[in-house]
């Protein structure tokens, strides 16, 4: 695999995505962003402390899934320790267990992800929107994805 498709294994959010995020992620919470954006809460390994950050909820043949655009992040972290993670929007909240996705199941959810979100994520990918399947394989290893099931 050349240098030039993989991504490091976690991107620091930019400065200014860094200050949105928290005021971002209430409105999220409240229920005020678009349908598939979602407050993620997953409880810190470490500290015990439950963090939030929003996501786009990405949904493939019925089932939902969780891509992590920045690579191994401490949500990422966290979520594979707890094995589970909960997701809010307004007064709902859903409890998920974990399956990650094999980096062969990847590229088309990837694909996916990349296609359905490119305006919030185009950045973190070494390949533009639009692009076939085949290239998403040699970046597959560098993004976290798991498929949500009910707890």
């Amino acid at each position: 695999m050349s240098d030039s498709v993989q991504s490091p294994a976690f991107r620091k959010p930019w400065a200014v995505e860094a200050f949105f995020i928290r005021p971002f992620g209430f409105l999220v919470g409240l229920g005020i962003a678009p349908g598939y954006m979602q407050l993620l809460q997953v409880r810190g390994l470490k500290t015990g402390h439950v963090y939030s950050t929003p996501v786009n909820l990405l949904q493939v043949g019925g089932k939902p899934y969780l891509v992590a655009p920045r690579g191994r992040t401490q949500w990422v972290r966290n979520a594979e320790a707890t094995g589970e993670i909960v997701l809010k929007r307004g007064s709902v909240r859903r409890k998920y267990r974990l399956r990650p996705v094999s980096d062969s199941e990847k590229p088309e959810i990837l694909k996916l992800y990349l296609d359905s979100y490119k305006s919030a994520v185009q950045r973190y990918f070494p390949m533009p929107a639009g692009s076939p399947v085949v290239a998403f394989r040699d970046i597959a290893l560098n993004y976290p994805v798991f498929e949500l099931l009910p707890a």
